[in-house]
């Protein structure tokens, strides 16, 4: 495949499933209506190839709209085709898989293109939850059309395509120029989209892999063979724990970790890892970008934001959906500190909580550096339902920094004394010895394991299996 010459709507089946593999449904099914002349235009297929294929071994369900047919609009029998196809995946249990490139809502069927529209939007909430749902966008995808593909559970968009509701140039104040608000990077950013890759051929090949992540439906396992050792050490860990892509990275069965929504709420990091080839669904607090020599290209607080809860909150949910076990690194400190962040974060914090609370998934926490105050009682912490809680050796774990709370509990005295410095220095010590530590929030039963950073990996694929 080349990433220069775009590729038909069949050849996007072809180069996505298993060589030979694809079957095709409804091969002859075409338009009904006859208004506007549209007897005499061909339209092969309605616009849309359907059908059935394998991915790694496993049955797929794909369609493919065809740009080439009156530009892969949507009319009466384009959408019974999609909606006769998800049918068939919830019978079989399999997910489906949708690659977009379309002109949008048929002008020509009007009324008729309207019900498709609502008819696949049924179709995409009822199997919401039952089987996996992956949009892919390669070319235009407006209106209408951009409600389906998020009605999915993970849009994968390449770097040219076109994602929008209203065109750039019909926004109040703006054009494409200023700001194309239907790119990648703004969807991705806008928390739309999931995956952004550069062209066809990178989005087909991460699309495979990423298929290999979810299980088939929702009383399927997410499991594969494991070719890693189990009990290897990660001695990068302890360097990498402020960029949890790293992180799981690190741990991960392959040193492989497929990050979701990675340009949206960047101090939240969502995504999945292996360990003993189970999935795993991991939610992590970021404090620093990491390149590939360590250093911090990006610096975040760590602090909870209301668009973190909500990313944190939507992935927890699909986690449970499927029966996928949930992994947190903690390192927060509290909440944002601001006046917009002052409107939203307690009801997005509450939503959050609620969603670790409600979900029955295995649930594993490792506290890696800093969890101080309700910020950290929100991230998965066995007050709120955790089953293990594991803690690196140095972790703080408390209300607050022992600094600070030194200040609070002895303001009196503090501010009495001529070294002011070196009182602060000593209570906060005292403090951090009987409250802030992981040893004490072990003894109190809080922490179930303390360990070493190296050892990461291991301990969590034995909690797993155990918990599994």
């Amino acid at each position: 495949m080349s990433n220069e010459a775009k590729l038909s709507a069949r050849e996007r089946i072809e180069a996505l499933v298993d060589a030979n593999s694809f079957v095709e449904i409804g091969a002859l099914i075409t338009k009904r209506s006859t208004d506007f002349n549209m007897q005499e235009k061909s339209v092969p297929g309605d616009g849309v190839i359907t059908g059935y294929g394998l991915i790694d071994g496993s049955v797929v369900y794909v369609y493919s709209q065809d740009a080439a047919q009156i530009g892969g609009s949507v009319g009466e029998m384009h959408a019974k085709k999609i909606c006769n196809m998800y049918d068939m995946a919830m019978k079989a249990g399999a997910p489906v898989i949708g690659l977009i490139d379309c002109a949008g809502l048929r002008l020509q069927e009007a009324t008729d293109a309207l019900c498709g529209f609502g008819q696949i939007y049924a179709k995409k909430v009822e199997a919401s939850g039952l089987i996996p749902q992956i949009s892919a966008i390669f070319g235009t995808c407006g209106g209408g059309l951009a409600v389906s593909s998020v009605l999915s559970d993970f849009t994968f968009m390449e770097s040219g395509a076109k994602l929008f509701v209203n065109s750039p140039n019909a926004l109040s104040g703006n054009y494409t120029d200023k700001c194309d608000t239907s790119g990648a990077d703004f969807q991705s950013a806008a928390n739309t989209v999931d995956f952004v890759c550069k062209g066809e051929e990178e989005l087909i090949s991460m699309m495979r892999d990423f298929v290999a992540y979810l299980p088939a439906n929702c009383e399927d396992m997410a499991i594969s063979e494991c070719d890693d050792d189990l009990n290897r050490l990660v001695p990068e860990f302890a360097a990498d724990y402020a960029d949890p892509a790293k992180a799981l990275a690190d741990i991960s069965d392959g040193g492989k970790f497929i990050e979701v929504k990675s340009g949206y709420a960047k101090e939240m990091v969502t995504g999945f890892i292996k360990l003993n080839g189970m999935t795993i669904g991991a939610v992590a607090n970021r404090s620093a970008v990491l390149d590939d020599a360590g250093k911090a290209s990006e610096v975040y607080e760590s602090v909870l934001t209301t668009a973190g809860c909500a990313k944190a909150e939507d992935f927890i949910y699909y986690c449970d959906s499927f029966g996928i076990p949930v992994l947190t690194l903690t390192n927060v400190t509290g909440y944002a500190a601001t006046v917009e962040e002052e409107r939203t974060i307690a009801a997005a914090a509450a939503k959050l909580t609620a969603a670790f609370v409600n979900t029955d998934v295995p649930k594993v926490n490792l506290i890696t550096d800093k969890a101080y105050g309700t910020a950290y009682v929100t991230m998965n912490s066995k007050h709120i339902g955790a089953d293990m809680v594991f803690a690196l050796k140095d972790a703080e774990i408390g209300v607050m920094d022992a600094k600070s709370a030194a200040k609070i509990m002895y303001a009196d005295e503090i501010g009495a004394a001529s070294d002011k410095v070196a009182l602060i220095d000593e209570k906060a010590a005292e403090y951090a010895k009987l409250q802030s530590g992981a040893t004490q929030a072990a003894q109190r039963g809080y922490v179930d394991v303390i360990i070493e950073p190296e050892s990461v990996r291991k301990q969590l694929v034995y909690a797993f299996e155990m918990l599994y």
